[in-house]
């Protein structure tokens, strides 16, 4: 049997999510894709899974699209349609986003929707000479997976205009300088790093962990009125769940607290 392009493994209440064609510099091709999406629908269903971990088999995490695959789709103005039970990962439809939260490990060659897949992301971890690059102006076209929007509000604008309008190639270092990359690590321990990154958050209430991500893409997305008003009637249903309870109980009780996700 062939390889897959995707590996998914559960660990723990992790699922890790790994493209799989190094010989390929795990380009994304629309197979490749509908796959990440099925593993997205996963990771937002599962109860038992509390975040996902995003890496690249081999010495790249991704070179970027398989252009020759995408270019007519793109020239319809659309990405796929979606397999059935998929969740897109660019999380283009804020209303249609992986409720959970997502950890990327970026090396080598991460160009393209590389980044994009890391701003749809919520913490990244590079190599400090991993390569990045917005490449797409090189191409003929331009970044149509979240970067236009997100990228300046990670970056700042200027950062922002010199990455997509020039085309230019940054480092890890200037990524994690810039705000982009949360944490560096050696080549050979960036997925181990995301893991840890990962396995902090899966620690923490997961109910309470995805109201304050849904709370936070309300803020970014819809502005600061919008995510504060949303606050307070987000937390009374989070306040009556068992984990807050537990909490509850645990914190008197001077202990660490169990988390069911209920």
């Amino acid at each position: 049997m062939s390889e897959p392009l995707l590996t998914v493994e559960r660990r723990g209440h992790l699922l890790l999510m790994g493209f799989n064609r190094a010989p390929k510099r795990n380009a994304m091709s629309v197979d490749v894709y509908n796959e990440l999406a099925l593993a997205y629908g996963e990771l937002h269903r599962n109860p038992e899974l509390r975040v996902g971990v995003l890496f690249g088999h081999g010495d790249h995490f991704t070179a970027g699209l398989d252009l020759t695959q995408w270019a007519p789709i793109f020239a319809q103005g659309k990405w796929p349609d979606l397999p059935a039970g998929g969740i897109e990962p660019f999380g283009i439809d804020e209303s249609a986003r992986c409720a959970k939260p997502i950890v990327v490990a970026a090396r080598g060659c991460s160009f393209t929707v590389a980044i994009e897949l890391m701003l749809a992301a919520d913490i990244k971890v590079a190599a400090p000479d991993t390569r990045f690059g917005q490449l797409e102006v090189q191409r003929g076209f331009y970044p149509c997976g979240g970067a236009t929007v997100r990228l300046m509000q990670e970056v700042g604008w200027g950062n922002a205009m010199k990455i997509i309008l020039g085309g230019q190639e940054f480092t890890g270092e200037e990524a994690h300088r810039m705000g982009l990359v949360q944490r560096l690590a050696p080549a050979a321990e960036v997925l181990d790093a995301a893991i840890a990154e990962a396995e902090i958050i899966a620690k923490q209430a997961p109910l309470g962990v995805q109201a304050a991500l849904k709370l936070s893409r309300i803020a970014r997305t819809r502005g600061d009125v919008a995510g504060l008003a949303a606050m307070l009637p987000e937390l009374v249903p989070v306040m009556q769940t068992e984990d807050a309870k537990e909490a509850v109980k645990a914190f008197g009780e001077r202990r660490p607290p169990v988390f069911v996700g209920r």
